[in-house]
């Protein structure tokens, strides 16, 4: 297939025109135009046939399909991307949007939890899309861990937060743990750990077990350090969080059955959420925003669906988060790229 770039070169002026009007319409309206409506655009100055001899080379070049049997054109998703990367035309966000997204900024006294969730709902509220925020987990200091025994191999490991949020995580028990091993090793790390978050207190418990091995017993070291191990697994999905408001929207948007099938391939990968976070993944490694539409990604491919979405960065400029949208493959891009890229602005500013 040939790529958008040498498309783009093959097109003459009259075709960019006629292809631009689909796109449009398609995008405005969600319906299919025909080369008579076309001809009676008094820009356009085109007769019908010659507009139908233009849509139909339009079409051979996979930029356009008639979705029935009627005589209009709309685009496919490589006519869209190729209208996004060539000839879309992206304006300044306006005042009202502008103004809505630095409200969220503006305001005071707000953990970063609660940032990031507002980021998400905003965003689902001003697009009428699903907003969609990934950030790393944020750890709290700890108040209180303990080890319980499940069964003759695992041991449940619980932490309370300074907030009073639980956690549980599951690890396998070394050869040879017995109940007051178990009992050793969560007076040993809540003498330590308070105030402190599990990555804080982890390099510091390695070299106290290093220090009092003598004191320790073999068992309960090889537990302590199989408890805090299991929460410093930086590729653990665990470790980050993916929030996403206003999903509903996708369904409220589409009328036809098997499209409302599709969005619910969509949930189920959500909720998995492996999928998206690998998915959102690649935008950490972009500068600015990225767009996916439809089947150029493995998790829309069945959902019709398009994701748009921008890094954010701290105070170090490294790369702590993703944010976006996710919506149908008919969207105002024009609107919705310029508001993503704000709001990542607007939260590198909170995070400041």
């Amino acid at each position: 297939m040939k790529s958008n770039a040498s498309k783009i070169i093959n097109l003459d002026l009259r075709s960019r025109d006629i292809f631009k009007k689909i796109v449009e319409t398609y995008l405005s309206t969600g319906n299919p135009i025909g080369s008579r409506t076309l001809s009676l655009i008094d820009e356009m100055g085109l007769s019908a046939a010659t507009i139908r001899n233009v849509m139909q080379d339009l079409e051979g070049l996979g930029l356009i399909y008639s979705p029935h049997t009627s005589a209009g054109r709309i685009p496919t998703e490589g006519g869209l991307r190729l209208f996004v990367d060539a000839m879309l035309e992206i304006g300044n966000l306006n005042d009202i949007d502008q103004a809505a997204i630095k409200e969220q900024a503006k305001l005071k006294n707000i953990s970063v939890q609660d940032a990031l969730g507002r980021a998400s709902e905003m965003l689902s509220g001003l697009t009428n899309c699903a907003g969609i925020v990934l950030a790393k987990k944020i750890t709290k200091a700890i108040k209180h861990i303990e080890f319980v025994s499940l069964d003759k191999e695992r041991a449940l490991v619980v932490t309370v937060d300074v907030e009073g949020n639980v956690e549980n995580r599951i690890i396998e028990k070394p050869d040879g743990l017995t109940q007051s091993a178990l009992t050793e090793a969560t007076n040993y790390l809540n003498h330590y750990i308070g105030g402190y978050t599990i990555e804080e207190y982890k390099g510091r418990v390695e070299k106290e077990l290093n220090v009092k091995k003598s004191e320790i017993d073999k068992a309960t070291s090889e537990i302590v350090s199989a408890g805090l191990a299991v929460w410093s697994n930086g590729n653990n999905l665990n470790e980050k969080q993916l929030i996403v408001r206003g999903a509903s929207n996708l369904i409220s948007d589409t009328e036809d059955v098997k499209n409302i099938d599709r969005i619910k391939v969509l949930f189920d990968d959500l909720e998995n959420k492996q999928d998206i976070i690998q998915l959102l993944g690649l935008a950490e490694e972009a500068d600015g925003v990225r767009i996916f539409i439809g089947s150029e990604n493995k998790l829309f491919s069945l959902s019709g669906s398009s994701l748009i979405i921008s890094p954010y960065k701290d105070n170090s400029q490294k790369v702590v988060g993703v944010l976006g949208v996710i919506g149908p493959t008919r969207l105002n891009y024009a609107r919705v790229i310029p508001m993503v890229n704000y709001t990542a602005q607007m939260m590198e500013k909170i995070l400041r």
